[in-house]
């Protein structure tokens, strides 16, 4: 894998959670729902990533980053701020239902 494509932590190299999330998708089939968590920063992530058959999204570290910046009040923001993204997002592709979110959607790119 190229080196833009990974991100270093310590000694070991990882891939981005949204790379190998369609992998992990496909291993797993139908026999558990996948939630995705990790790397999620915009609405567009939550979009590629329920589009990639992700069920569910963690935004663990924007939610902390509002909260230890302004309280509640920044966890709402930043709640709202991804909520208007994503939908954004979704009217963009012609999407106006979460149910409605495909893999059609989504298309990976060569490097």
């Amino acid at each position: 894998m190229p080196p833009s494509t990974t991100r270093r932590s310590g000694n070991d190299t990882v891939a981005p959670t949204l790379r190998v999330l369609p992998e992990v998708v496909a291993a797993v089939g139908d026999q558990v729902e996948v939630l995705m968590d990790g790397g999620i920063r915009r609405g567009s992530d939550v979009l590629k990533a329920l589009a990639m058959g992700a069920k569910a999204c963690g935004i663990g570290r924007p939610y902390i980053w509002g909260l230890g910046s302004f309280g509640q009040k920044g966890v709402e923001r930043v709640l709202e701020i991804l909520r208007t993204e994503l939908e954004v997002d979704m009217q963009q592709c012609g999407v106006s239902d979460l149910n409605k979110i495909t893999k059609a959607l989504y298309r990976r790119v060569s490097a």
